[in-house]
């Protein structure tokens, strides 16, 4: 079995994790008032929350862009498999969002939703964060494609 990954994997790879540390950035701060942390954290806390929170998302994207590869974009033609590639690392870091917040939400009470958040059931999780998943790899994968084409 042949496990070298070529060149363009490890660039586009890069690049979208980029696009994507910028984008959950701007996103966390964004969604930041939805949390309890907004109201009762320090600055400080609040400065460490946001960062820790875009390393996570950036640690998600990276698993689940991944488990795509070796699902979808593996083989000669992988370059073909764009967009299925695109869609499965959304569909896992989507599905890991959903049971990351309901664990840390639900069971350790690692942070906490304000009420102003809306919940999206059968677990209760926060709107923003599944918005956060389905949204954000779309224009990081259309980006990453159109500066890697051909």
């Amino acid at each position: 079995m042949n496990f070298q990954v070529p060149a363009s994997r490890w660039r586009t790879a890069g690049v979208y994790l980029l696009w994507m540390a910028g984008f959950n950035t701007i996103w966390e701060i964004a969604q930041f008032p939805l949390y309890q942390i907004w109201l009762e954290g320090s600055f400080r806390a609040q400065i460490y929350a946001i960062i820790h929170c875009t390393i996570g998302d950036v640690m998600i994207a990276a698993v689940s862009l991944t488990l795509a590869y070796v699902l979808v974009g593996r083989g000669p033609c992988s370059h073909r498999r764009f967009w299925a590639t695109a869609l499965a690392t959304t569909a896992f870091g989507l599905a890991y969002t959903v049971f990351s917040e309901w664990q840390n939400v639900s069971i350790r009470g690692s942070w906490a939703y304000r009420d102003i958040m809306p919940l999206v059931p059968p677990f209760g999780t926060g709107l923003a964060p599944l918005l956060q998943w389905t949204i954000l790899p779309l224009p990081a994968f259309a980006l990453v494609h159109r500066i890697s084409r051909p």
